[in-house]
């Protein structure tokens, strides 16, 4: 995998992807930025709830889960002092749907944990990473 990483001004910088996409970044007003995009740590953090949603929502489908929505709210806590690494982060999934079964949520969940999501495997080196979820059926 390749990216690369252009500073634009200030501490403003653009993301390219080895797939051909962008995404702005920049620092908060406080640290000199305009405020035109993301910080670099949140898209880490939003980066991770990608990964480990795009593995639930696998393992649900594959699981014949009547899944009609999904999503994650990570809510992370960082160092306080240099470098501000991620401590703690907690990981609250709501999945919607038909009939959906609450053990085979957790059981995604406990896979996408352990096994497959290299981002938050990768944080869960220097975080301590909790998750919980809820069903909503329709």
């Amino acid at each position: 995998m390749k990216a690369r990483v252009k500073w634009v001004e200030q501490v403003s910088f653009l993301g390219e992807t080895e797939s051909n996409h962008a995404v702005l970044m920049d620092g908060s007003p406080a640290a000199g930025g305009r405020n035109l995009g993301p910080r670099p740590m949140e898209m880490l953090l939003i980066g991770t709830g990608g990964c480990t949603s795009f593995d639930v929502i696998s393992i649900l489908k594959k699981s014949r889960q009547a899944v009609s929505d999904c999503y994650v709210e990570l809510d992370a806590e960082r160092a306080e002092t240099d470098p501000k690494v991620f401590t703690k982060i907690h990981m609250h999934f709501v999945v919607k749907g038909k009939d959906i079964k609450p053990e085979v949520v957790e059981k995604a969940i406990k896979l996408s944990a352990e096994k497959y999501c290299s981002a938050s495997i990768m944080l869960g080196q220097t975080a301590v990473i909790t998750h919980d979820f809820e069903v909503i059926q329709e």
